[in-house]
């Protein structure tokens, strides 16, 4: 008998092998890391390859999202209106950030950078006080904090007039929200509550899907005219979850023009993939025109479409510098290729400044960022660890004239397993701001040097590296 359990141990631990080997969507260093977890860890290793290996959907649940993409295209004007050409550098810049949602470059749009700290949440509360038609909002994190229940209590109020509110928040992420008082007052009060990737019984769920896909994104979109795009979570900056890394520093741009239609869509697509409600005379509707503005592209990925996403387009940003490369990310994680191409950028003279948080609120994501940074710097890359608080914006500019902002972070979960929305645009005046507001963040930071980073304990350095090993798994 216990000859017939080992052996059969032993199968099952290669049946499990050879599933990982042949899987279509992994890379080779993430299929090296599971094949290494399964074999030193035959049980522990089966179970976390069948829980957390594969990037699996539930069948129903990607049908449901097929359709809804299929029936939202046939009316969407977003890919089409306003559409333009994109000369020069920039080019394939904008062709990379077409394929994960098929928008096209849309000129004619308008943006403002807002204030940091918890001012930045005045100005779309002050705008669903001022909706006629619709509100939608979709956040990863909202807590019943000051500046969630200031959110709760607008939309509660929008509806009262008869506006149409809709909320969409990542079951995981809200939970906090949905367990409190303030989400029931919202029910009650008409606002259309839906959870985003529900987690369910997990004992059950791992059976069908992955349990870690989150739904990351952060939108708000006011009747088809105002839309508002970042980092920033529906909480407080001092994010009482996780005070001691207080305060959450963010980033959010409020948005007018064509490039609001595609923020709808992406929005009306997780709505009704979740909600059988048809609100596809949304995009439909004629954007209305405008004279000046710039080019923008909204950037949706998700796990449901791996093969393209943030990663590429930031890659072609990179490729496409010629003089100065920015970057800030709470989570410096990437994929080899993205590490690859700034280090290159570096190398060929670009000046390259990467702004990360002095402290992490992850120390596994920080063990593994600190695994790279004696490569960064060999190459010339300039590190800045921001000090006063943890440092949440995720923004990339190149050459002061393009820039990416949005909800996606510098790692595998937001390429491989986040659904996340970032813009893409590209404007001097917009993207100088930007570059403000990042040497603002620099400013408050101090620099690693490289004779610092190589007194590092040898200890240090064999904790980082080992973390590193299984980075593609993180």
């Amino acid at each position: 008998m216990t000859l017939a359990l080992v052996t059969l141990g032993y199968l099952l631990q290669l049946a499990i092998i050879a599933r990982a080997l042949l899987r279509e969507r992994m890379t080779p260093t993430v299929r090296l890391g599971w094949v290494m977890v399964i074999a030193a860890l035959p049980g522990v290793g089966i179970v976390a390859y069948l829980m957390f290996g594969e990037v699996r959907l539930h069948r129903a649940s990607r049908q449901r999202m097929a359709e809804v993409r299929a029936r939202l295209g046939a009316v969407s004007s977003a890919g089409r209106s306003r559409a333009v050409t994109v000369d020069g550098s920039a080019a394939p810049v904008f062709a990379s950030g077409a394929v994960p949602s098929d928008f096209a470059p849309v000129g004619g749009n308008r943006a403002e950078l807002l204030p940091e700290g918890d001012a930045m949440m005045d100005d779309p509360l002050a705008a669903i006080d001022a909706a006629r038609d619709h509100v939608h909002v979709l956040f990863y994190i909202w807590l019943p904090d000051v500046t969630g229940t200031a959110m709760a209590e607008a939309l509660m109020r929008a509806s009262a007039r008869g506006v149409a509110c809709r909320v969409l928040v990542d079951d995981h992420g809200a939970r906090h929200l949905i367990r409190s008082v303030l989400w029931t007052r919202m029910r009650d009060a008409g606002v259309q509550l839906v959870k985003a990737a529900p987690v369910g019984n997990p004992l059950v769920s791992f059976l069908f899907q992955r349990l870690d896909l989150r739904n990351h994104r952060k939108i708000i979109v006011i009747d088809n005219r105002l839309t508002w795009c970042g980092s920033r979570n529906c909480a407080d900056a001092a994010f009482r979850i996780k005070a001691k890394y207080a305060p959450w520093v963010d980033i959010l741009l409020r948005f007018e023009g064509p490039v609001v239609r595609q923020q709808q869509a992406v929005f009306l697509q997780d709505w009704m993939t979740h909600h059988h409600e048809d609100l596809s005379h949304l995009l439909a509707q004629e954007v209305p025109e405008t004279e000046g503005g710039f080019v923008a592209q909204v950037i949706a990925s998700g796990p449901d479409d791996m093969d393209t996403g943030p990663s590429d387009t930031i890659c072609a940003m990179i490729y496409a510098a010629r003089e100065q490369i920015f970057l800030t990310t709470p989570y410096y994680v990437p994929d080899m290729e993205l590490h690859g191409a700034i280090c290159a950028a570096a190398r060929r003279g670009v000046a390259v400044t990467l702004i990360v948080p002095a402290r992490n609120d992850s120390w596994i994501i920080a063990a593994a960022s600190e695994s790279l940074y004696p490569q960064l710097l060999r190459a010339g890359v300039r590190i800045m660890a921001f000090e006063p608080g943890l440092i949440h914006s995720k923004i990339v500019t190149v050459d002061g004239r393009l820039a990416l902002i949005g909800s996606s972070n510098l790692d595998h979960r937001s390429f491989d397993l986040n659904y996340e929305n970032c813009i893409l645009l590209s404007d001097p005046e917009l993207t100088g701001a930007l570059d403000a507001r990042q040497q603002s963040y620099i400013d408050r930071a101090r620099e690693v040097p490289a004779a610092q980073v190589a007194e590092w304990s040898v200890l240090r350095r064999l904790r980082n590296n080992t973390v590193a090993l299984a980075s593609p798994l993180l």
